[in-house]
């Protein structure tokens, strides 16, 4: 297991984390991603830590909080030191029928932290995520309340996901300037048939130094190839999260399976390789309901993927560019060959887009 440091800090995480969705039963369309109780609960977590996972992600939200107590309760029945885990959760989503039951807002953070503090059974949250963007809070309120969780000690460290990248820099620009917490991690969906977070998300958590969480890495099981049979069972079944660009994807399952022949192992496995492999990401969140799955997901570990293999996969699932992306590309192809050579491309100056030519 590699470990690797959350955002600007000094915090080690591991690259696989444990993800919690499936712990309890939750009702309504997520039902059939959930049912997981104590007992497997106890042994996936067991597994997890002997495999050197140190990172578990959790969220109010999940089975109505059930799996806040389900982990917190599994690191109390397996004797787990609560100074060997990092143990992350989320808040944000509504977590009851009041206007003030979800949001960024003052109130609802700090009765937020209080159930989950209380639920997990520990008296900190190492990782701290706002699960989405509240349109109706300023995000001034929103990061001066998780700052004085971080002062008081109810919370370490911050971060947020599924936002939109301009609003994070815009957060992170407030923060500095107000001289308060500042997000450390962005949790993200990413996968090899799901890159739309290339376009911006990516090369904003690179510049700002926030540390990647993938979730659904494996487009909610899609990239183990299993909802190719007419027969498949799954989440997918009930519920089509993430979206899957089935025609992108009928041309990369293929490929994963080459890649996944040739190294004797699974498409699941080749798929995290990737992953893995990926400098944004700091973290991949493994979302199991079995202690087999879980194994089968770690097999990901011992793979190194070749040059040639990782291109043919990035071909494969590569996203459209759009604008402005494809502008800067054609643009600053000189700069940017300066920049990572350190020579001057020849003959410089004579590239698309230079100063003698008309401009677009």
């Amino acid at each position: 297991m590699r470990y690797k440091v959350l955002g600007r800090t000094g915090l080690f995480v591991s690259e696989f984390c444990l993800g919690t969705m499936t712990f309890g039963q939750a009702g309504g369309q997520y039902a059939a991603a959930s049912g997981v109780m104590q007992d497997e609960v106890d042994a996936i977590v067991r597994r997890a830590v002997d495999a050197g996972i140190n990172f578990i992600d959790m969220a109010d939200v999940y089975a109505n909080g059930q799996s806040e107590e389900l982990v917190g309760r599994a690191l109390k029945n397996l004797g787990i030191a609560r100074q060997d885990m990092v143990l992350a959760t989320k808040f944000e989503h509504p977590t009851g029928a009041g206007v003030n039951h979800a949001g960024g807002s003052r109130v609802h953070i700090v009765n937020a932290v209080k159930a989950s503090l209380k639920r997990i059974g520990t008296d900190h949250i190492d990782l701290y995520q706002m699960h989405g963007f509240d349109p109706a809070t300023p995000v001034e309120e929103t990061l001066r309340a998780l700052d004085d969780l971080v002062q008081q000690g109810h919370v370490r460290y911050i971060g947020v996901s599924n936002w939109a990248a301009w609003s994070v820099s815009k957060a992170l620009g407030i923060a500095d300037r107000m001289a308060l917490s500042r997000f450390q991690s962005y949790q993200s969906y990413y996968s090899l048939v799901g890159r739309d977070a290339e376009r911006e998300i990516v090369p904003m958590l690179e510049a700002e130094g926030l540390g990647m969480l993938v979730y659904s890495p494996l487009a909610g099981g899609y990239l183990t190839g299993k909802y190719r049979q007419d027969n498949a069972s799954g989440r997918r079944v009930t519920v089509q999260f993430p979206p899957v660009d089935e025609q992108r994807g009928a041309s990369l399952l293929p490929v994963i399976e080459s890649v996944a022949t040739a190294h004797g192992t699974s498409m699941e496995a080749v798929a995290l390789a990737w992953l893995r492999h990926q400098r944004a990401v700091t973290s991949i969140i493994l979302g199991v309901k079995r202690v087999a799955q879980l194994d089968a997901n770690l097999a990901a570990s011992e793979i190194t993927l070749s040059t040639d293999e990782l291109d043919r996969l990035a071909a494969a699932g590569a996203v459209a560019p759009e604008y402005p992306a494809w502008m800067l590309a054609h643009s600053s192809a000189a700069r940017q060959a300066l920049l990572d050579t350190g020579k001057l491309p020849v003959p410089y100056g004579q590239q698309q887009g230079s100063a003698d030519q008309e401009p677009v």
